[in-house]
């Protein structure tokens, strides 16, 4: 890959993830509290555990994509007790490193990496880091109704918003 097709590569991806980045920090948020043990399966994580997972895995990435190597895996930090704890923790990384992302020059882009998929552009890992999260909030956000949770809009109007706005008189 050419230092120009990553820059644009990179132009197309940083508004996605910008998005993405609101729709995440929803679904974050959508998790009550109390419910951060909640699981649908013996074998799934825990709604605290996958909200960190979201959270971390993104932190993971970034570090990937602006220093060029891949860091050890994070623990989740010991202050972290709910899901808004996930939130305020994602906020701060959030405001940290997409200023990181957005100073990458195409050459940086370009560069490959090696990783356990294989050797690819650094800017593929933003892409993959994109799916990575839209994969696990998925998974969280049918976490939500089982815990007694409203599902927010994520690409669209979810049942619980239009609920919302109708009781409050809203047409949609």
């Amino acid at each position: 890959m050419q230092s120009d097709q990553a820059t644009t590569v990179l132009q197309f991806l940083l508004p996605t993830f910008e998005k993405e980045i609101e729709t995440t920090r929803k679904v974050l948020a959508a998790v009550p509290t109390d419910k951060g043990d909640y699981r649908p399966d013996e074998r799934s994580m825990s709604a605290l555990e996958l909200c960190w997972h979201i959270a971390g895995a993104e932190t993971f990435f970034v570090t990937a994509i602006t220093t060029g190597a891949f860091p050890a895996p994070g623990k989740m930090p010991e202050t972290i007790k709910t899901s808004q704890d996930v939130v305020a923790w994602y906020d701060g990384q959030v405001k940290s490193n997409l200023p990181k992302l957005k100073a990458l020059t195409g050459e940086q882009c370009a560069k490959v990496l090696e990783s356990p998929i294989g050797a690819l552009p650094i800017i593929s890992f933003l892409n993959i880091m994109i799916n990575h999260s839209v994969h696990h909030r998925g998974q969280l956000s049918a976490y939500l109704r089982p815990m007694g949770a409203k599902v927010p809009s994520i690409y669209g109007h979810s049942r619980d918003d239009k609920e919302a706005q109708q009781a409050a008189g809203k047409a949609n």
